[in-house]
């Protein structure tokens, strides 16, 4: 696939953070659960293995009982820039059908951080689902969450 066409499988949210890195950083990765999902939706946090091959697993919970599990590996984690997941392999390497590569990245901007999160898919289809179930309000939500959070004092 050349790069035209990868590209065209991405959505993206970004935001302009009025904190610095380090603090978005922390919230970012040990406060999960207050931020990970659009409120009224919750997340338990099943396991989360902070290096590449490293278990990434949680449950989104519904305010009606919805459960929506998510099972994947961390391919990367850069301290304090980014970490990035699939779904496509399990924490034993297992083939999954996979529906996403995500992407979560800060870099300073002035006096703040500018955050990115991506979702890159292998299939028109999958990213079309994707934009269908609200990607960019409910992960634009999410950035707002985090803003919030990293804002505070």
């Amino acid at each position: 696939m050349d790069r035209t066409s990868a590209d065209a499988l991405e959505l993206s949210v970004t935001r302009y953070i009025d904190a610095p890195p380090a603090r978005v950083w922390q919230i970012m990765t040990e406060r999960l659960t207050e931020w990970w999902c659009p409120k009224p939706w919750m997340v338990e946090v099943i396991e989360q293995d902070w290096r590449p091959g490293g278990r990434s697993a949680m449950i989104m919970l519904g305010p009606n009982g919805e459960e929506m599990p998510h099972e994947g590996i961390f391919l990367e984690v850069t301290p304090g820039r980014r970490f990035v997941t699939t779904d496509a392999l399990d924490s034993r390497w297992r083939p999954r059908g996979p529906f996403m590569v995500g992407i979560w990245e800060i870099a300073p901007e002035g006096e703040g951080t500018r955050y990115t999160a991506s979702a890159r898919h292998w299939t028109a289809e999958a990213m079309k689902q994707h934009e269908d179930m609200g990607f960019t309000k409910g992960w634009g939500i999410c950035a707002d969450q985090l803003a919030a959070l990293a804002e505070v004092g």
